[in-house]
């Protein structure tokens, strides 16, 4: 057998990165399944931006500065 043929017996180990990454993480929390990733995010933000929103209401004007949140990306 040629030293570069791969045997059945002996593969390499095939490991997860040491350091799995947000998307990798997301991923495995929902068993592979990306659209249901991608629909817990989009409800996480949807979450989020009523949230702002609500804070932005409640929020006077001078604890702020004049600042007020603002839920689109600049």
């Amino acid at each position: 057998m040629a030293p570069t043929q791969e045997n059945d017996d002996v593969r390499p180990l095939v490991r997860p990165p040491e350091n799995p990454s947000e998307i990798d993480e997301a991923l495995a929390w929902h068993d592979g399944d990306a659209r249901a990733a991608i629909a817990t995010l989009l409800a996480d933000c949807a979450y989020l931006r009523s949230q702002l929103d609500l804070a932005g209401r409640v929020m006077g004007a001078g604890f702020t500065r004049g600042w007020r949140p603002n839920p689109e990306r600049e």
